[in-house]
């Protein structure tokens, strides 16, 4: 796994300050890293500057008339805020004209402004940037990368920061060269080009970390690589991030590669990217060059970079998983050309890499342009755990595959390209699937788990089709409107019923796999009897087979049975796509010792779940204490929602809540991010306004009675309502807490008939307990003291649940 950048606990804070400083009048995060951007760029010419004067040479970044502009004078103590204001707005405005600042700054600095004319706040910002002194050293790079991490959603192009151990872990499989060209058409912040130029460096290095690379080479190294993006501020943003990492002509271009044709004829010998994910309204309208015909932009860059390849040119490519399965023409028209001339292996990631900006299920397509020539075969590899949790916070854990699936992607792409045999050799975390089996049905589907061999022996449990073994039957279609009054609950997507019936079409023990939609390819088991609607019922042709142990086996392979879905439009897993899925059958004896030893987890994980499913915060009300109206220690602020077909209004970095950032009813969430956000001038032409830091949001609409605190500034959609803190007789975590107690009152006082709303002139009339702030205080700690053993219990439940999971991956051997 690669290191994440280690900060001393200053320059955090040094950057953290800065932030802080500038969320009030720039509240876009990737704005705030402009911002950053400019002034440290600003600051560092005039260090190099004094620099060159202190070994006896001049000013060339700001002399002649740039010179009364010098960072030096604008931070001279005698300087007040409105001058400093004046001086630095100018001075960043003219700064692309200074024909002293070398290409690169010039650049930096074109269509750079200050977004905000507040004099004191500019100081105080100023001050801090101050602080950061100039060298071209890993920290001071390192620091720079926490910087853009922070950013998370780049924009307006569906492009999300990829984590730094996942590039690390991209770049050690594709493996660039010293005197290879090297590009990422989609870059970012430039972290790939970044980490490719450190692995060639360190594989340059002996073992004291001694450069052997002589000055020349490191500088054509350096301009090997080139990055494109179509954000003017994110290419200013990479070309600071390159230089702060010793690579100090950075060749990094504002393009738009799907539509423009200047580069078109530009090849690389390594591409490295991950490209954006989200088309815009209306598509693509890409020029006429591209091999395949498509307006989604995911398919048209995985085919730009392919087709941008030198002949024997490898690329590694992050991808969302419709270019794996989904049946568009265009889709299978690339997943064809790939098979046939550029992919060497598919390597599956777990779902939530990319949280807590996006859950998108992706993979990385490796494309080695000499080896499809000569090899018959395509490695799958799979990834379940990365280090890191795949909840919103991404927090470190000890199960980490990269390293195992690193080294196994690594020998299966030596054994092909020596031309060794690939077909008798299993690695550890995949298998490796002839070329044209998978060309076989003309669906060219990418997921790897159908083209699994069968009758291999894993573990002692011989592979069988799963329709060797159990009946498989498509559910019976029925609308809420068909259905009669009765008890029998209706089974679709999700384990819990849709609605209920009087009549049962399965009786006992039934596992069902739903069709399609959210839910599709997810299984469930019922011990009761059901009625089998949008799903496919599996029931064991005899005993040979334990139903709750056949349900644990499809369970753990639920994203394998999710890849099976065909169909255009709305695809489906019906029983002729789960026929043929292969199942492990060990003798009885094994399948109930692996269930005595589940059932046993399962014990503990109910346990705790009815601990962590029973408890609510709840504050017990002394009579003495007064009792005022929230209008009168909050101020009530209405949400909005800018119009759903402007691309410009969305994903522009501005956090904005909807219900899927507050999970529960009756508990309260620490919200440190959303999963959308929104533009300024989204802001701007909705209802919503931004809430400060630690105001309390409560959803009002439908769904009434989630809490939660912002511990950032943000808006909110029209289905909340935000609570501004208005002096310090609450504590936003008491009145959130507060709140809690009152959501029966609120459901009691909604109105509305397509659905229930508290309005806010009725909102503001809940009446709010206010005992003393001590008391508030110790309310507040006894709730983080249960609320500290209901996440226990929550940790306990994820360790159980991947213990069954363990349980059941040893029958795969």
């Amino acid at each position: 796994k690669g290191v994440r950048p280690q900060l001393d606990a200053e320059t955090k804070r040094r950057i953290d300050n800065a932030r802080d400083t500038l969320v009030g009048k720039v509240t876009d995060p990737k704005g705030q890293v402009e911002q950053i951007t400019i002034a440290l760029t600003y600051k560092f010419m005039d260090d190099m500057d004094l620099q060159a004067v202190r070994l006896g040479g001049k000013r060339t970044f700001f002399a002649d008339n740039f010179e009364p502009y010098a960072w030096s004078k604008i931070m001279d103590p005698a300087v007040n805020a409105q001058h400093m204001h004046r001086l630095y707005s100018y001075g960043i405005d003219r700064m692309s004209e200074n024909r002293g600042a070398a290409p690169l700054f010039r650049t930096i600095f074109a269509n750079a402004f200050l977004p905000y004319n507040d004099p004191q706040t500019l100081q105080q910002f100023l001050r801090i940037i101050n602080e950061f002194e100039y060298g071209n050293s890993e920290a001071l790079g390192d620091a720079y990368e926490y910087l853009t991490s922070i950013m998370g959603s780049q924009g307006d192009a569906g492009q999300f920061r990829t984590p730094r151990h996942i590039i690390d872990f991209i770049v050690d499989i594709v493996d660039p060269q010293i005197g290879e060209s090297i590009l990422d058409p989609a870059c970012g912040t430039g972290g790939f080009l970044i980490s490719a130029y450190k692995h060639i460096t360190a594989a340059n290095s002996d073992a004291d970390g001694s450069q052997s690379l002589t000055p020349g080479q490191l500088g054509r190294l350096a301009d090997s690589l080139t990055g494109y993006d179509i954000d003017p501020g994110m290419v200013r943003i990479a070309l600071l991030n390159m230089y702060l990492h010793g690579l100090v002509d950075p060749h990094i271009h504002e393009y738009d590669t799907l539509t423009s044709e200047e580069h078109w004829n530009r090849y690389a010998d390594v591409i490295i990217a991950n490209p954006p994910f989200m088309t815009p309204k209306g598509g693509i309208r890409p020029h006429s060059k591209f091999s395949v015909q498509s307006k989604r932009s995911e398919v048209l860059f995985v085919d730009y970079m392919a087709e941008h390849l030198t002949t024997n040119g490898r690329a590694g490519i992050i991808v969302p998983e419709g270019i794996i399965f989904q049946t568009q023409n265009a889709h299978k028209q690339l997943r064809k050309m790939l098979i046939d001339d550029y992919l060497a292996a598919v390597i599956s990631l777990p779902g939530g890499v990319f949280n807590p900006y996006s859950g998108v299920k992706t993979s990385i397509l490796i494309l080695d342009k000499a080896l499809a020539r000569t090899s018959a075969s395509i490695g799958f590899f799979k990834v379940t755990n990365d280090g890191y949790d795949l909840g919103a916070q991404r927090r470190p854990i000890d199960k980490d595959d990269l390293p195992q699936v690193r080294a196994d992607v690594q020998e299966y792409l030596r054994r092909a390209r020596a031309g060794d045999r690939t077909d008798n050799w299993t690695p550890a975390t995949g298998h490796v699937v002839p070329r044209e089996k998978i060309a076989a049905d003309g669906e060219y589907n990418l997921s790897g788990e159908p083209y699994k061999v069968r009758g291999r022996s894993t573990n002692g449990a011989k592979l069988v089709r799963l329709s060797e073994v159990c009946e498989l039957q498509k559910g019976t279609s029925i609308t809420k409107s068909r259905t009669l009054p009765g008890e029998i609950p209706v089974i679709a997507g999700g384990q819990k019923p849709a609605y209920f019936h009087n009549v049962a079409n399965r009786l006992g023990e039934t596992i069902t796999v739903s069709a399609s939609g959210a839910y599709a390819g997810f299984v469930s088991y019922h011990d009761y009897p059901i009625f089998a609607s949008d799903c496919t019922t599996v029931a064991p042709k005899d005993d040979a087979l334990i139903p709750k142990f056949l349900f644990h086996v499809l369970k753990h392979q639920q994203d394998a049975i999710y890849n099976l879905q065909t169909g255009a439009g709305q695809p489906h897993v019906y029983p002729k796509q789960l026929a043929d899925l292969e199942v492990p059958l060990p003798p009885l004896d094994v399948q109930r010792e692996i269930m005595g030893e589940i059932d046993g987890y399962q014990r503990v994980i109910d346990g705790a779940r009815m601990v962590v499913e029973n408890w609510r915060p709840r504050i017990e009300v002394d009579p003495a204490w007064p009792v005022v109206e929230l209008g009168e220690v909050a101020d009530v602020v209405n949400g909005g929602t800018p119009k759903s077909g402007v691309a410009e209004y969305w994903d522009g970095g501005i956090p904005w809540i909807t219900l899927a950032d507050l999970p529960a009813i009756d508990s309260i969430s620490e919200i440190r991010g959303t999963v959308r956000t929104i533009s300024g001038d989204g802001l701007r032409q909705s209802s919503a306004t931004m809430v400060p830091q630690d105001s309390v949001v409560v959803s009002s609409r439908a769904t009434i009675g989630r809490i939660g605190i912002a511990r950032i500034p943000l808006a909110t959609n029209q289905g909340f309502r935000s609570c501004v803190i208005k002096n310090g007789e609450v504590s936003s975590e008491y009145l959130a807490l507060a709140l809690t107690n009152l959501v029966p009152t609120m459901h009691a006082w909604a109105s509305g008939s397509t659905y229930k709303e508290i309005i806010k002139s009725r909102f503001v009339h809940l009446p709010i307990p206010l005992p003393s702030k001590e008391s508030q205080a110790e309310i507040v700690e006894r709730f983080n003291a249960e609320s500290a053993a209901i996440e226990a219990n929550r940790e306990l439940i994820a360790s159980m649940e991947a213990r069954v999971r363990d349980a059941v991956a040893r029958v795969w051997g």
